[in-house]
């Protein structure tokens, strides 16, 4: 592995536990047992390595996302599976994440805006007129009222002043928005294929 994408893993591995903030290019040399000399002779400062794991994270994350999009069986299939894929990403994050890349990371956010406000926006409304077109969502829908909407929970389940962490973990908010969302824009049909893929049984 090249010392810059060793840099990169390591960073990053420290970033999503202990937030970005708390974090210091001292705690990253320590942890790659290298010299403060070498990690600044591959990256100028710190706001330079954050900068790198977002650009890496959400290049991994568009393939990851396109491809099981591409292997899903139906819309509701990719909706799950996609869900599910987002809380291994959620696993252990810490809450701070974003609201410490918006106050001190501008560049890494914009990165990470542009991404959300792009590829994330154009996979929801991708799979929502999938879902319309094999009759698994409601045709009624408003797709881009309600894109949007799946769009701003991204950040709304890690608003650490709506959702404190020591009472709603990412995963638990993210998993009961993301079943609202799909059970309020299924047909009938497409519920009873949710309910087959998560093995529920319920009385009609």
């Amino acid at each position: 592995m090249e010392i810059k994408d060793r840099i990169l893993q390591h960073a990053g591995s420290l970033f999503l536990h202990n937030g970005i903030k708390s974090v210091s290019m001292d705690d990253i040399a320590a942890d790659l047992a290298m010299s403060k000399k070498t990690l600044y002779k591959t990256f100028t400062n710190k706001d330079d390595i954050v900068l790198g794991v977002i650009s890496q994270h959400l290049g991994k994350s568009q393939g990851e996302c396109t491809r099981m999009a591409g292997h899903a069986a139906d819309a509701v299939k990719e909706m799950l599976d996609i869900s599910h894929w987002a809380e291994q990403q959620f696993s252990g994050i810490h809450p701070s994440i974003f609201y410490d890349l918006r106050k001190y990371h501008p560049a890494a956010w914009a990165l990470f805006s542009a991404h959300k406000n792009t590829f994330i926006l154009d996979q929801i409304i991708r799979n929502l007129r999938r879902g319309i077109a094999e009759g698994l969502f409601r045709a009624d829908l408003d797709v881009d009222v309600l894109a949007r909407l799946n769009l701003a929970q991204i950040e709304l389940s890690f608003d650490i002043d709506l959702y404190p962490p020591a009472q709603f973990g990412a995963i638990r908010v993210n998993r009961v928005f993301d079943e609202h969302f799909l059970l309020g824009v299924a047909t009938l049909k497409g519920h009873r294929l949710f309910n087959h893929y998560q093995h529920i049984t319920e009385d009609e």
